[in-house]
């Protein structure tokens, strides 16, 4: 079969998904119509109709993965561009941070207790609101499916960038640098792409917690693990 030989089909279908959700966001600027949930569906949709495995799509399209770290690393120009930011309000960032990761990761345990999940199930979401690259690690490490893990920092990061300037409206947070810090804690780089959108000062923000939030859940998820 061509689509199991072939080096560019998951790549391409990726792209090319990728570009109708970018056409339909920019042709009714709705939130609805994130461009990476849009590519997720198609690609979906594409494989269930054409029965393609998919094992083979991936085999073909993990060539994408290797664009995540450099993306990531990537992020740190405009944080750069920002560091004087940083250097005024550093204490209130990191406390913010901090307080959104410890925040996160209690409220996974306390949902994870309500839906009596098991040990494995439950290290399995810890890392659900960090990059894709540091969770998978995290996830590895404490013993947890590593795909399901992808699939739920993939969904955090959709639903962070889909809701985050509604959140905003209705809580009333104005201040550039509450709102990078609070997206980029919660929803890593796909919801930082959004506040990248939003201003300079919000992606930079959002990029310096992407960082950090990565640093502090690597050192406090073994802890959460040990509660169930």
């Amino acid at each position: 079969m061509f689509l199991e030989t072939s080096a560019f089909f998951g790549v391409s279908l990726s792209v090319f998904a990728y570009g109708i959700g970018c056409l339909l966001h920019k042709k009714y600027k709705m939130a609805i119509f994130n461009p990476l949930m849009i590519a997720i569906i198609i690609t979906i949709v594409v494989l269930a109709i054409g029965g393609i495995d998919y094992e083979i799509y991936h085999a073909s399209a993990q060539y994408l993965s290797f664009l995540l770290t450099p993306a990531t690393v990537c992020l740190a120009v405009p944080l750069y561009e920002k560091l004087h930011l940083l250097k005024r309000d550093w204490k209130a960032i990191f406390v913010g941070i901090g307080s959104g990761v410890l925040i996160g990761l209690s409220v996974i345990f306390l949902m994870c207790c309500l839906f009596d999940l098991s040990h494995t199930e439950y290290v399995t979401m810890l890392p659900k609101s960090i990059t894709t690259p540091i969770g998978m690690g995290v996830c590895d490490e404490l013993g947890g499916y590593v795909t399901l893990t992808v699939a739920a920092i993939i969904i955090t990061g959709v639903l962070g960038n889909t809701f985050a300037p509604f959140i905003c409206r209705v809580f009333k947070i104005q201040n550039p640098i509450a709102k990078g810090i609070a997206i980029g804690t919660a929803s890593h780089a796909i919801g930082t792409s959004k506040a990248m959108e939003m201003g300079e000062t919000e992606g930079a923000m959002g990029s310096l917690s992407i960082v950090v939030a990565g640093t502090l859940t690597v050192l406090a998820a073994p802890i959460f693990a040990r509660l169930i």
